[in-house]
């Protein structure tokens, strides 16, 4: 029985991993090489910190491979009612850190509760709409759904993290479709965005977060509006990627990356660092692997035997792509800043283990995906 549940292993799903998490343990250990904090202390302490989270997450990755998925729909609720207690609580506990109060401390290290609330969210909408499978489409189910999804998204946002709540939303909106919503509800949510959106830019964005959205919509229609010192980052990104040509600078030869002009590059801006440094085609290499990462995560949503489980996957989905695709953009300024990690890449043992986590998620959706034969 066991050989031939193990025969329905994503495979393919695990070799995606294996690479990117290669690719984002050589381009940290370049990263933090010779970078230093604002301050002047060296980073490169982190990457072995990384190191230790990364075997973590694989553990907790096997951990959730091994253990039935559909047992955790009954731990749905309590986990999600403890999630967004965890996530008030930073608000009057937490530690401000980038002009976010989003960290809570143990000792020397910090813990991020926003970015594990993100897979507990997709855990506690795939249970809900799994349990109202025969009437999930209806107004009542599905507006019950997006309040699941909006009080921890608030909350991160009064962090204030705006690109973690725009994930929240992402999920919500990826799951929204796969549970059947309507049409017409979505276009009520669309047209009620206008107001809420002024409501948010006026009274809940700080005034750093403005001047990022605001440089972004000058770096696509104005250069000559953008201030340098808000576009800093991006520009310096830029220049990094465009530095590296089709083959790169070669590891721990960037200039961008080795002279400390790019900010953040372990953790926002390592997608530059791998574009300065591996160049064109190492970039390349980075998206197909996400890309196809991202292919499998549908391919399993698509074989799962129950809704839970396809809902589940594809909320997995909707995380690891909305935090590709906006890490990725705002490198390239064809997104605003918000400060994502880039998925198996970045810096970060909370995301790290978080997503990990995910992965072994979808790999028992995939071993369970049948009925077993006796």
């Amino acid at each position: 029985m066991e050989l031939r549940r193990w025969r329905d292993y994503n495979w393919p799903l695990l070799v995606c991993v294996a690479v990117l998490l290669i690719i984002g343990v050589v381009a940290l250990y370049s990263a933090t090489l010779t970078a230093v904090t604002v301050n002047g202390a060296p980073l490169r302490t982190i990457f072995p910190r990384q190191i230790v989270y990364i075997i973590i997450g694989l553990v907790v990755m096997l951990t959730m491979t091994l253990f039935d998925y559909r047992l955790l729909s009954s731990l749905a609720r309590p986990i999600y009612i403890a999630m967004v207690g965890l996530l008030a609580a930073v608000l009057v506990i937490g530690l401000v850190s980038e002009g976010a109060q989003s960290w809570i401390a143990f000792g020397e290290r910090t813990f991020q509760p926003s970015e594990v609330g993100k897979l507990v969210l997709v855990l506690a909408l795939a249970a809900y709409w799994g349990r109202y499978e025969e009437s999930r489409a209806s107004w009542l189910v599905q507006l019950g759904g997006l309040l699941i999804a909006i009080a921890p998204m608030l909350l991160v946002l009064l962090q204030p993290d705006l690109g973690s709540a725009m994930v929240y939303g992402m999920i919500w909106l990826v799951m929204a479709w796969g549970a059947g919503i309507r049409w017409q509800l979505l276009l009520l949510l669309a047209i009620l965005a206008v107001p809420v959106g002024y409501l948010g830019w006026e009274h809940v964005l700080d005034d750093y977060q403005r001047v990022r959205l605001l440089t972004f919509y000058y770096l696509l229609t104005d250069m000559s509006k953008v201030d340098p010192n808000a576009g800093y980052n991006v520009i310096q990104a830029l220049s990094a990627i465009s530095a590296g040509g089709w083959v790169g600078a070669g590891l721990t030869h960037g200039l961008f990356s080795q002279g400390n002009y790019v900010p953040v590059q372990h953790t926002d801006f390592i997608f530059a660092v791998v574009g300065e440094e591996l160049g064109f085609l190492g970039a390349l290499v980075l998206i197909t692997f996400e890309g196809l990462l991202l292919w499998q995560s549908l391919k399993i949503a698509g074989q799962s035997r129950d809704l839970f489980g396809r809902l589940l996957s594809l909320g997995i989905f909707a995380l690891i792509f909305s935090h590709v695709l906006i890490n990725i953009g705002m490198n390239l300024s064809i997104l605003p800043v918000t400060g994502l990690p880039l998925p198996f890449i970045s810096a970060g043992g909370s995301f790290m283990i978080t997503i990990l986590a995910g992965v072994g998620m979808l790999q028992s959706i995939a071993l369970h995906r049948k009925r077993l034969a006796f």
